[in-house]
């Protein structure tokens, strides 16, 4: 039998708010600034006190923000 999670898209991990900072290096204030402005990926909620960030989205608009900075097309 094949292995399909090979296949198929990576899986998704979360990563909490501290964890988005250090990836980031924003401040919370500055990240929840910029999700009001459309300009981060919005946190996914799993509870009434827990809020997450997909990963793969903190580090796509991480590589979008160098590409941006060297004139690059993202």
């Amino acid at each position: 039998m094949a292995n399909v999670s090979n296949t198929t898209a990576p899986a998704r991990r979360f990563i909490k708010r501290q964890e988005v900072e250090s990836i980031t290096g924003l401040s919370c204030t500055e990240i929840y600034r910029r999700i009001a402005a459309d300009n981060f990926p919005k946190q996914v909620t799993l509870g009434p006190k827990c809020v997450v960030w997909i990963e793969a989205e903190v580090l796509g608009w991480c590589d979008a923000r160098v590409a941006e900075s060297r004139g690059e097309v993202a």
